[in-house]
């Protein structure tokens, strides 16, 4: 190897032992050129001259400072294989992953909202058709009282002479939180079973003259009567604000408590079809 002085005079760094080349000449293979930024005398004197020649800028041999020599090709190719990711590549991996999982929620989220929806509705019509049953069962009165937005109270009323204790409650249900007790505009007049008019969303005791009730009681012969003995018929709406065809509804018939479930379509305009 041959390092440039300021006078211009080469300084040769022999080749490691076992290598080829003709030292006198100055020419031999593991020889090069170095500058005061690329090597030392001892990078020389350890025989680790293996990097392209480069010429020497300034300064004496001696004063050069220790600096690490280019690397070989190979070792460069395996350095580069290693390195990791890049501040880029990890941004550009991360704004990939975001978009797709934007665009997957955006897909997803009409059948998230068609998951509350039917869970509302299944949970309202199994509440009552349940508590029916167990009032035949067991040959007791229950008491199911719905209230806006969203929540069912199940009070269990037993009978004492000549006066009945007061009701106790035993379950409380809750819909989910888009889901409520409410009428839509769009609602048709023709209301299930044809109680009301679609104007009320708790709607119960039709045709006793008491007005919109928020409650049934169902007997121990099945029976839904109000607190007075007489029969309670009604209906009840279930809906999403702002999306009329998620609107379900459950009438129930007063003499024999039977219990029947609804959903909004449009077929030739606004239907209920019976599910």
């Amino acid at each position: 190897m041959a390092i440039m002085t300021p006078s211009t005079k080469p300084i040769f760094c022999p080749k490691p032992a076992g290598l080829g080349g003709d030292r006198a000449s100055g020419q031999e293979t593991g020889e090069v050129q170095v500058t005061a930024d690329q090597a030392s005398p001892l990078e020389c004197q350890r025989g680790k001259c293996d990097s392209p020649p480069v010429q020497v800028a300034n300064g004496s041999p001696s004063a050069l400072q220790p600096v690490l020599l280019l690397l070989p090709h190979k070792r460069l190719m395996a350095l580069s294989k290693s390195r990791g990711f890049s501040l880029l590549e990890l941004m550009i991996t991360l704004a990939i992953g975001m978009t797709m999982a934007g665009v997957t929620f955006m897909a997803l989220k009409p059948l998230f909202q068609q998951n509350h929806v039917d869970a509302a509705y299944d949970t309202t019509l199994s509440v009552i058709r349940n508590y029916r049953n167990q009032a035949i069962s067991q040959s007791k009165r229950y008491i199911l009282t719905f209230t806006a937005p969203g929540t069912i109270t199940v009070q269990y009323w037993g009978v004492g002479v000549p006066v009945s204790p007061p009701p106790v409650t035993v379950a409380t249900y809750t819909l989910p939180p888009d889901i409520q007790f409410a009428v839509q505009a769009g609602f048709p007049a023709a209301a299930p079973d044809s109680f009301g008019t679609g104007g009320t969303a708790i709607d119960f005791d039709q045709g006793m003259g008491l007005g919109s009730q928020d409650y049934i009681m169902f007997m121990p012969d099945g029976s839904s009567q109000d607190t007075l003995g007489n029969y309670n018929s009604g209906v009840l709406y279930l809906t999403r604000t702002g999306d009329l065809y998620s609107s379900r509804a459950v009438s129930v018939f007063g003499t024999t408590g039977r219990v029947r479930g609804w959903r909004l379509y449009n077929q030739s305009g606004n239907t209920w079809v019976q599910q």
